[in-house]
Formats: C-alpha cells, sequence, structure tokens
C-alpha cells in the first residue's frame, strides 16, 4: 500500500456531514411553502417530481456497493483496458520471433513429377519422378536481426508499461465517477435543503402577513429565492443523472446505491509533504514518461540496425535431397549440398545512408519527446499537488466560513423575531449559509480528485491502494449515511 493511501477517506469524511446541514424540512412541507409564496402548483409538482425521480424505491431498497467493487466492475468491463491486455499479450510475442530469426531454419519438401523427353530418331521417353528434400540455414552474423533482438525486451516492456497505464488510467476513471456521483448526491441534499429553509422562512412571512406584520415586497423577495432554490435543485438534479449514467458507462452495470464514508473530519496528510519530490517521482516514473523513454531506446537501437546495412551478412547453409531414378541412371540419385555464404551490400542507390540518416532523426525525435514528457508530468504533478495542498487550506477555510454563516443565520432568525433584523436580511443570511456550503463541497471533492491524479502522476495509484481506501468506508444507504448537522433544526425552530 502506497503510504499516502488512507487520505482520500479521511478527507472524504466532511464531505457527507456537510451534505446535510442547516433547513431540516420534509419534502411535503417544502412543496407546500412553496406552493404559497409562488401560487404555481405546476412549478412546485415539476421540482417534486425531479427529487423523486432521483430517489426512487427500486435503487435504495438493493444493497450498496463501495468503491472497491465499482473499480472491480470497471476493470472488467473497460473496453480500452481489454485492447491493451490484448496488445500486452502481443507484446509478449516479440522476443520469440526475434529469438527465432537467430536459430537455425529446416524447412523439408516432397515433391512428385512427370517428365517426357523426345529425341530425334529416339523412342520417347516417359517416366514419374518423386523426390524430397531437407535444407537447413543458420546466420553466422547478421547485426540486425541481433539489434533487433535486443529491441525486442523493450517492446515486450512497452506492452506491459501500456497495459499498466490503462489499468492505472481505468482506475482513476471508476473512483472519479464514484466520487463525483456521491458529490452529485451531496449537492442535491444540500440544494433540497436550501429550498427547505426557504420554505420555512417563506411560511413564517405568510404568518406575519396575515397578522399586519410583513409586506408583499417580503414575499416577493422570498419568492425570488424560492425559484433560485428551486433551479439549483433541478441543476442538481439534471447533474445527479448525468453522474449516474457515467458511473454506469464505467462499470457496466445498472446503477446501486453508493457505499457512505465515515462521517467524522479528520484532516489528511500528504507525505512526503515536499513538492520537490513529487515532482521528481512524476518526472522518472510517470507511465507516460517511461512510454516516452522506451521510445527513445528503441529509436537508438534503430540506428544501431540502420547501420548493419553496412555490415556483411554471414550465413550457414546446406541441403540433403534424394530423388528416384531418372532417364540415363541407373540408380536413383541424391544431392547433397553445405555452403557457407557471404553478403555484402556494394551500392544501393544511396538508400542506405538516407536510412541511416532517418533513423538519426528519429531517435532525436524520440529523445526530445521522452524530455517532454518529463516536463509534462513534471508539471502536472505540481499542479496536482498544489491543488490538492491548496484545497486543504481552502476546505478548512470555508468550513469555519460555513459555520460562522450558520451561527449568523441562526442569530438573524432570533434577531427577525424580536424584531431587530428584517426578513430581507434571514433570506441574505439563508443564501450565504448555503453558498458556502456549496462552495465547501466542490472544495472537498476538488481536493480528493486531485490527491488521485497526483497519484496516477508518480504511477502510484493501483487497486491495493484502492483496497486500503475501501476498507474504511462505511456501508450505508444513500442519505442514511449522513448525520444531521449541529443547529440543522434549530434553524427552523428559531423562525417560528
Amino acid at each position: 500500500m502506497n503510504k499516502h493511501g488512507g487520505m482520500l477517506l479521511i478527507l472524504l469524511a466532511g464531505c457527507v456531514a456537510t451534505g446535510a446541514v442547516a433547513g431540516t424540512t420534509t419534502g411535503t412541507a417544502t412543496n407546500a411553502a412553496t406552493n404559497a409564496a409562488t401560487g404555481s402548483a405546476v412549478a412546485t409538482g415539476t421540482t417534486a417530481s425531479t427529487t423523486a425521480a432521483v430517489k426512487a424505491a427500486p435503487a435504495s431498497a438493493l444493497q450498496p456497493v463501495d468503491l472497491m467493487t465499482i473499480v472491480d466492475q470497471a476493470i472488467g468491463h473497460d473496453a480500452d483496458l481489454a485492447a491493451a491486455e490484448a496488445g500486452y499479450a502481443a507484446a509478449r510475442q516479440a522476443r520469440p520471433i526475434a529469438r527465432a530469426a537467430l536459430l537455425p531454419r529446416i524447412d523439408g519438401g516432397w515433391g512428385r513429377g512427370y517428365n517426357r523427353i523426345a529425341n530425334q530418331g529416339y523412342t520417347p521417353v516417359a517416366y514419374w519422378q518423386s523426390g524430397w528434400t531437407v535444407s537447413l540455414s543458420q546466420p553466422l552474423f547478421d547485426w540486425a536481426r541481433w539489434t533487433g533482438y535486443q529491441q525486442a525486451d523493450l517492446v515486450e516492456a512497452q506492452g506491459a508499461l501500456t497495459y499498466a497505464d490503462a489499468r492505472q488510467s481505468t482506475i482513476l476513471r471508476a473512483a472519479q465517477a464514484y466520487f463525483d456521483e456521491l458529490a452529485a448526491e451531496d449537492e442535491l441534499q444540500r440544494a433540497t435543503d436550501y429550498l427547505a429553509a426557504v420554505g420555512t422562512q417563506i411560511e413564517e412571512l405568510q404568518r406575519r402577513r396575515a397578522a399586519g406584520d410583513a409586506t408583499l415586497i417580503d414575499l416577493r423577495e422570498a419568492d425570488a429565492l424560492s425559484q433560485q432554490a428551486q433551479l439549483q435543485q433541478l441543476d442538481a438534479t439534471s447533474a445527479l443523472h448525468l453522474k449516474r449514467q457515467a458511473l454506469e458507462l464505467a462499470t457496466g452495470q445498472p446503477f446501486t446505491p453508493l457505499s457512505r464514508l465515515a462521517a467524522t473530519p479528520v484532516r489528511p496528510r500528504l507525505e512526503p509533504a515536499d513538492l520537490d519530490s513529487w515532482v521528481g517521482q512524476a518526472s522518472g516514473q510517470g507511465y507516460a514518461v517511461q512510454l516516452k523513454q522506451l521510445d527513445w531506446q528503441i529509436a537508438k537501437l534503430d540506428v544501431s540496425k540502420a547501420r548493419a546495412a553496412h555490415y556483411p551478412v554471414v550465413n550457414l547453409q546446406a541441403g540433403y535431397t534424394p530423388a528416384g531414378a531418372a532417364s540415363g541412371y541407373a540408380r536413383p540419385t541424391t544431392t547433397t549440398t553445405a555452403m557457407l555464404t557471404v553478403t555484402i551490400p556494394l551500392f544501393s542507390g544511396g538508400e542506405i545512408q538516407a536510412r541511416l540518416r532517418q533513423s538519426f532523426a528519429q531517435r532525436d525525435q524520440a529523445e526530445d519527446a521522452a524530455e517532454s514528457a518529463a516536463r509534462q508530468a513534471g508539471a502536472a504533478a505540481r499542479d496536482a499537488y498544489t491543488r490538492f495542498t491548496s484545497g486543504l487550506t481552502r476546505t478548512d477555510l470555508l468550513a469555519r466560513i460555513t459555520q460562522s454563516s450558520r451561527d449568523a443565520l441562526a442569530a438573524t432568525r432570533i434577531g427577525y423575531r424580536v424584531g431587530s433584523r428584517t426578513s430581507t436580511d434571514v433570506l441574505r443570511a439563508t443564501d450565504t449559509l448555503y453558498t458556502n456550503q456549496r462552495d465547501l463541497l466542490r472544495a472537498r471533492y476538488d481536493t480528493i480528485l486531485a490527491l488521485l491524479q497526483l497519484k496516477a502522476q508518480t504511477a502510484a495509484l493501483n487497486v491495493d491502494e484502492v483496497a486500503a481506501i475501501n476498507a474504511q468506508l462505511a456501508v450505508a444507504a444513500p442519505g442514511s449515511a449522513v448525520p444531521p448537522a449541529s443547529g440543522r433544526g434549530d434553524a427552523a425552530t428559531a423562525a417560528h
């Protein structure tokens, strides 16, 4: 297990708790409050139906699946990974093929032919003749073949790295789809709570207006905010559908509820907490970098192979051909040959020189590509590291800001009840709280994805690490793992 493995679940713990914050009200109360404020049963019915569609009963009745299950399903379903695995199987044959070119080659054959000889003044002669032959060819010196044998090891290593890279990419996509779906659930819960909180304020305004303590302007302001909350809920519903479709596409399985995470937020640690260390690992160990370095090594051997066109080729050839009796011979004939051949290139019209210059250029191209890949991997690791570390700071700040906003909303509601604050103040404080909650959710999940991407840049994201993270996940049905946040019910109570 990579020593950074425990960070994800720690950071994720706060995401679940944040999704359920101020403003607990039942769906019936929310719809009733919205109806009373807007006077539009159609708009309210649309919002309720979209929310109910996401929280359908068949999905909640299923057992939740964990991160490891999602990753295993994705590995078994991903077509790109299957193609990479087939490519690796093909690459493993490069070495036997190249070795065979250095070993003896033995061929055998059999034939039967009809002969007819007609000479003037003689009786034509016709006969059948059968024979078989065995030939052997053994290369003694062929530098191009030897270079190809050296390249075969690199080709096999290239296939292995390509497969490992595809496997890591599949794991990353599956984990990202998993956490994206959880984030979409949290956002929908936040938007629903936001709508409920605004609905509570609308109910309070209606009671006060009936008593002559609130104006139509107050109701219009609350109505506008309620419509904004409905829009956010609609957007969150659509986003959740899309994320679930992406998860189904990644796994090839119908959507089932996902396991939620432990609700105790603990600040994660990144070890080593050194940017240069991560950049160095990415620049030297990233799969993209290693593949480009192999391309460079193969290109250097291509130069050696091009030079081999100037060298002689030495082969040993032997043959054995017994045949049946032929006309003019009293007995069957047997032919045995053995030959040492030396082929020396004398003139090729400039082809050899041109191919050599081409191999030099391709070697330089591969070297520059390897250097570019190392730089890009280092830059990507630096970006992911910065997003992760700054995400931690941003998450801490937003958590404190959210708590302050929650306290401010509770105080504003009390002030509104005693007459020192207006309805506009309550609505503004409500909007501020849920805006901060939205930013906090985004920051936490962005930080998680940054950590996953950082590990992927250093070729450190594997199934073992996913299993270690998954072992610490708390299995729960959607919504049941979200604990009531402190003060969530108090805000609604204070409004009354």
